[in-house]
């Protein structure tokens, strides 16, 4: 089947950071909702599996996918979650551009982390869908999470992830560590949270997921999906589907 046509755009940040990102009209109803998609850790608007997760979420309103920064066609040095917010904040801001009056996002992996933290701490969306989340920083619990750590950490891991997945991560340090996902979950309300994280999640352990669903203050849901493992590779279109339906009821 193929795939709902998009149509290239160029964002800046406030902190003035090009953004490479990407507008998919409704393909159906719900043409006041926008759905601003954002990718995990290496990934990219133009991979197939968040291009088909655009698609599916197209039935349900028009979809703004981005590449973060350091990541893709988009510029500057990724800070895995830090900075992350202000790509994030310049897509929802050109979905209320182009006349969308509802906006909601949907973040996968790392995307999902900074979704949390863009709704609590910048706000201006109507709902957040955070799908295979951290809770927390630093989590080197599992074997693919401390891959990840190294490809952060060590030059030839950065080089690994430049060469590999053209991520470009900067080698500065946080300072000071910003405020983790569990604790901007807390002030996302009154606009509703959905968590949603598999119990075959390779990265991210349950106790991730029930951190931030805990922390949040209602209108919340938690989701936990049966022999579902992680972010965006993981994601059925059935799965996909509902997460569309959620968002369209906001």
């Amino acid at each position: 089947m193929p795939l709902t046509p998009s149509f290239p755009a160029t964002l800046i940040t406030r902190d003035g950071v090009r953004i490479d990102a990407a507008h998919t009209p409704p393909g159906g109803g719900g043409g006041d909702l926008g759905i601003v998609l954002a990718h995990g850790f290496t990934g990219s608007l133009r991979e197939r599996t968040t291009r088909r997760i655009a698609h599916v979420l197209s039935a349900f309103g028009g979809v703004v996918a981005l590449d973060f920064r350091g990541h893709g066609g988009s510029g500057g040095e990724s800070t895995v979650g830090d900075l992350e917010i202000h790509d994030l904040d310049a897509a929802v801001r050109h979905a209320r551009a182009i006349g969308y009056t509802r906006v909601v996002t949907v973040g996968f992996s790392m995307g999902g982390a900074v979704a949390l933290r863009h709704a609590g701490l910048l706000k201006g969306v109507d709902g957040v869908v955070a799908v295979s989340a951290p809770a927390r920083w630093y989590y080197r619990g599992t074997r693919p999470m401390r891959q990840v750590h190294w490809a952060i950490e060590r030059p030839a891991g950065r080089l690994a992830a430049r060469l590999g997945k053209g991520t470009r991560i900067s080698r500065k340090p946080w300072d000071p560590v910003p405020p983790a996902p569990y604790e901007a979950a807390a002030h996302i309300a009154p606009a509703p949270l959905l968590v949603v994280h598999g119990d075959a999640d390779a990265f991210f352990p349950l106790d991730h997921a029930h951190q931030i669903h805990d922390s949040a203050r209602d209108p919340k849901e938690l989701w936990v999906e049966p022999g579902y493992g992680h972010a965006e590779t993981a994601a059925t279109p059935a799965l996909i589907r509902r997460i569309g339906r959620w968002a369209a009821m906001v």
